[in-house]
């Protein structure tokens, strides 16, 4: 019999029982799972939070919030080990423990009237997804959006209806996809994000930079904004990959004195530049 306190509970050390209402497969091994408790959805996460996903004989997992619904929450998960493994095998109408929400949140009340530039790459698409449609949700508290955005090839893609649909017809949102190789169909660049970034070339004028990908990616993303003229403070980026327990008891996301998961993931680059460069 479920506890009924813990279906209730919005102590996010305390996992609620959702049910998977839908799942989209985004790539060949990246899903997307719609779930929702018996009463909506099991908490209301601030854009960049995350949530932590239990299965029974398999463990736990740190996962992204990439978009909360009225009534559900969705987390991409790519299959790179024994529980997204098994993540990956479960249909609709099973269930999974949920809870969180964990972290900090992409700070959107300094966003609030400035442009936004988000440079993704690959699942990092994830956490920034969360944010551009929360700005699209509220598209009067923003200025102009702009999404750059590549994968390794075009079958590794996430998001596709939002990126080459939904995004492109909103007010004052543009849209540029790379990819490093192309195929027969791709008509798109051919190149990685962080020189597709400097070929764009956005003026750094008024505008705040959210970023999220392989580390490899962020790394180079980061000298490329800087010789763009772009200002530690306007540089925005998530370290979620280091996190595990949620509440800084592991210690695995410790950089110096700084436990990612309870003072991050998300940071400015100018709040970075005083950790020890272990990042």
């Amino acid at each position: 019999m479920v506890n009924k306190a813990w279906t209730e509970s919005v102590n996010p050390l305390l996992p609620q029982i959702c049910e998977v209402t839908k799942i989209v497969e985004e790539t060949h091994d990246v899903k997307t799972f719609h779930v929702t408790s018996a009463n909506g959805k099991p908490f209301t996460p601030m854009p960049g939070q995350l949530g932590m996903l239990s299965m029974v004989n398999f463990g736990e997992g740190m996962f992204s919030i990439s978009y909360q619904g009225e009534n559900h929450l969705e987390f991409a998960i790519k299959r790179v080990g024994m529980l997204t493994n098994a993540l990956h095998e479960i249909k609709v109408g099973q269930k999974l423990a949920v809870r969180g929400a964990y972290g900090n949140h992409f700070p959107v009340d300094m966003m609030k009237g400035k442009d936004l530039l988000f440079v993704g790459g690959g699942i990092g698409l994830a956490p920034l997804r969360s944010l551009i449609n929360h700005c699209v949700d509220n598209r009067a508290d923003f200025g102009k959006l702009h999404v750059i955005y590549g994968a390794r090839t075009p079958a590794d893609l996430c998001f596709k209806d939002d990126l080459f649909e939904y995004w492109p017809k909103q007010k004052d949102f543009q849209v540029d996809v790379t990819v490093d190789k192309g195929d027969d169909d791709w008509k798109g660049n051919v190149g990685f994000v962080p020189a597709y970034l400097e070929q764009l070339n956005p003026s750094p004028d008024g505008k705040i930079v959210i970023t999220c990908g392989p580390p490899i990616m962020i790394k180079y993303v980061l000298q490329s904004l800087e010789k763009m003229g772009y200002k530690d403070e306007e540089i925005v980026t998530t370290l979620e990959m280091r996190m595990k327990c949620g509440v800084g008891k592991c210690g695995r996301c410790n950089i110096g004195s700084c436990y990612v998961c309870v003072d991050g993931p998300v940071y400015t680059l100018a709040q970075m530049r005083t950790m020890p460069d272990e990042y």
